[in-house]
């Protein structure tokens, strides 16, 4: 059976399920606090139905974990989900729907929320919305029939049919959630929408290009703010590797779920069904990203904005989005080159970025860096480009602050044009982040300073200099390491740097890592509030964001 039939046999039975119901639910009067939810599912081959076990956790289950809503008491939900283990041995199709259909029902009430909330920040001009869903329409169906056509002769697309039955699965259970709620379900384009919301950064604005008449072939556009800052660092000894990421954008993103993943497949193409990320509501992806594998690999990513507008020429619905050649190559890749090559494929040229991949068998603490341990993959519209940039993280450090690196990525998107014009916050040297990093990575030694870096904004005690004060910053919230374009004078916007993930060598080994959720208080800075933001969507969020750093840690996932 192919994987458009299953996933339809198993949508189409999601009427005629099986519930066992157990309260589990701990509630406050108004919003929860903390809100643990235990689930099985299993499928009936016989019946041909999927049978869902609230409250319970059977290991010899298709697919058994819980979703921990600690939203409001640590700034992230916590998903954890093991699929595929059970005494009988599934198909991996089913396994991946089924570890879909758990996560659709057990996130179902954050998913509506968090699209609420998305949906206004990336629809600005609804005339694009009939492309927009033509166009998701016809890369889902043209991605299908990929997988039915090719899936017995080519590993990638066999392994994209496993993930686009998970998003089915995922769409499956949420729609089962509320029909149980009696609430409207979410319609297949709202999971799509939530799952290519980065790839929308992109596909979007060109939409509203081609439907603008007077738009010029050479005419360059104003991205909105760069995406994220990263910093890979490794001690001058090699005693041991950090890794830590900021994501910057819309603070009405800020509804985070860590996910722990791991999923039996019986493909031996893959390199791994484990991985830990950092993640939202509905997404079968980091976005951020921040990824530890089961394969050895970390990755992580910053976007690179597209001035030069004519690349968008090339968008075509008949590639592989973002999202899911991320997944494809997380799953698929055994090191840093292979994961380059498999990324590039069908390339969609949306949700440009700088991609950074570290392979933790090169690395041998206080002894030697090998080659192939640090990969940097670039892609814009039309080029995947990457290199081994081992040799720089052997000299200290990694930055990346959404500026292109390869030299003919930086061309291409328009960048050098950009730093003609209007200076060196353009430059990929003399960026502010650039020269931020560069005068104070040095002082990154722990998990400890590399947290304190990576919040870096304003600093009123200790050896940091604040953003008033830095002579790099010139007194922008922005021009930093974490943005707080919410502290701007004139124009403040709730946007910029809302959380930050860090791990080292020996958690990394485990999957291990350490998060948190909200705009950086760093040095005193004022706790973000929605108070004076009302107008923005931002349904089922924290009202106020003082949260700490949380560690992250599967439970159930074996070692």
């Amino acid at each position: 059976m192919d994987t458009r039939s299953i996933t339809l046999s198993l949508l189409l039975s999601t009427m005629a399920i099986s519930v066992q119901h157990t309260d589990v639910f701990k509630t406050t009067s108004i919003k929860p606090t903390y809100q643990l939810q235990e689930a099985t599912v299993l499928w009936d081959p016989a019946q041909k139905r999927v049978i869902l076990k609230e409250g319970v956790i059977e290991t010899e289950g298709g697919a058994y974990g819980y979703f921990n809503d600690t939203l409001f008491l640590s700034g992230w939900g916590i998903l954890e989900i093991r699929a595929g283990y059970g005494g009988v041995q599934l198909e991996d199709e089913t396994t991946f729907f089924l570890a879909g259909y758990l996560e659709g029902y057990l996130t179902a009430g954050q998913m509506l929320s968090h699209y609420f909330n998305m949906y206004p920040q990336l629809m600005k001009d609804e005339r694009v919305l009939i492309s927009l869903k033509s166009f998701l329409r016809k890369q889902d169906q043209w991605a299908r029939e990929q997988v039915r056509l090719r899936k017995n002769n080519d590993p990638l697309w066999k392994y994209l049919g496993l993930i686009l039955a998970q998003l089915d699965g995922i769409h499956a259970g949420a729609a089962q959630w509320a029909k149980n709620k009696h609430r409207e379900p979410l319609s297949v384009f709202a999971v799509q929408f939530l799952n290519g919301v980065g790839d929308l950064l992109d596909i979007v604005p060109a939409l509203t290009l081609r439907s603008n008449s007077s738009a010029q072939t050479g005419a360059f556009r104003m991205p909105g703010m760069g995406h994220c800052t990263a910093l890979i660092k490794v001690l001058p000894g090699f005693e041991n590797l950090l890794f830590g990421h900021s994501s910057w954008y819309t603070y009405a993103a800020t509804m985070r779920i860590y996910k722990h993943w791991d999923f039996r497949v019986s493909d031996t193409h893959a390199a791994t069904g484990r991985m830990s990320f950092s993640s939202y509501p509905g997404f079968l992806t980091s976005l951020d990203d921040f990824y530890l594998l089961g394969s050895g690999l970390l990755m992580t990513q910053t976007s690179i904005g597209i001035f030069n507008a004519s690349l968008f020429s090339q968008l075509s619905p008949y590639s592989l989005l973002a999202w899911q050649r991320v997944r494809l190559a997380n799953s698929l890749a055994h090191n840093g080159e292979e994961w380059a090559k498999l990324f590039s494929k069908y390339n969609s040229g949306t949700y440009n970025s700088q991609y950074m991949v570290v392979d933790l068998s090169k690395i041998s603490l206080r002894h030697s860096i090998r080659k192939g341990a640090l990969t940097v993959v670039e892609q814009i519209p039309g080029k995947v480009l990457h290199s081994d940039q081992t040799p720089v993280l052997r000299s200290g450090y990694w930055p990346s602050y959404n500026i292109p690196f390869h030299t003919e990525i930086y061309n291409l998107t328009g960048y050098s044009l950009m730093w003609k014009r209007y200076g060196e916050d353009f430059s990929y040297d003399l960026c502010p982040r650039a020269k931020i990093l560069r005068r104070d990575q040095a002082k990154v030694s722990d998990l400890r300073s590399l947290k304190h870096m990576m919040r870096y904004n304003s600093s009123l005690s200790g050896s940091l200099l604040d953003y008033k004060r830095d002579p790099y910053s010139k007194g922008h919230p922005c021009k930093t390491i974490c943005c707080r374009n919410d502290l701007r004078p004139r124009r403040p916007r709730p946007g910029g740097c809302y959380d930050t993930k860090v791990t080292e060598y020996q958690m990394a080994l485990q999957l291990a890592a350490e998060a948190i959720n909200g705009p950086t208080t760093q040095g005193g800075l004022r706790p973000f509030s929605w108070q004076s933001f009302n107008l923005t969507a931002h349904q089922d969020l924290p009202h106020t964001y003082k949260f700490d750093f949380v560690s992250m840690r599967a439970t159930l996932c074996s070692p």
